[in-house]
């Protein structure tokens, strides 16, 4: 395979939805939309930091700690968003009658819980 279809083929990947995901989508104001991704970039700066200490031999507790508060910043996203997805997704839905919202948030929160 050329390198030019490589990287084609990556971009293809980094872009597909989920096969698990669903069709819906989710307009977000720029304020949630700036709040989620200013999360996320925190995680992912941490998580180059965590790198950085298994490439430089760090002593396994010193990442283990910093694993915790990734996990935790990546719990932080998770509440953000799923408060977001209750006031908007989910409330307009029962209110459009649509009572298998309830069905679908109950089975979010039972894979978050796990």
């Amino acid at each position: 395979m050329r390198d030019d279809q490589v990287e084609n083929r990556e971009i293809q990947e980094e872009t597909a939805f989920c096969p698990a995901c669903s069709e819906r989508r989710k307009k977000r104001t720029p304020e949630e939309q700036k709040a989620l991704i200013k999360r996320l970039r925190l995680a992912e700066g941490q998580i180059r930091g965590i790198q950085k200490m298994v490439e430089n031999d760090a002593y396994c507790p010193d990442i283990l700690i910093q694993v915790s508060a990734v996990t935790s910043a990546l719990n932080s996203f998770n509440k953000e968003l799923l408060a977001c997805h209750i006031h908007s997704c989910v409330s307009e839905d029962i209110r459009a009658g649509r009572d298998e919202a309830v069905d679908e948030l109950v089975r979010v929160l039972q894979k978050l819980m796990k």
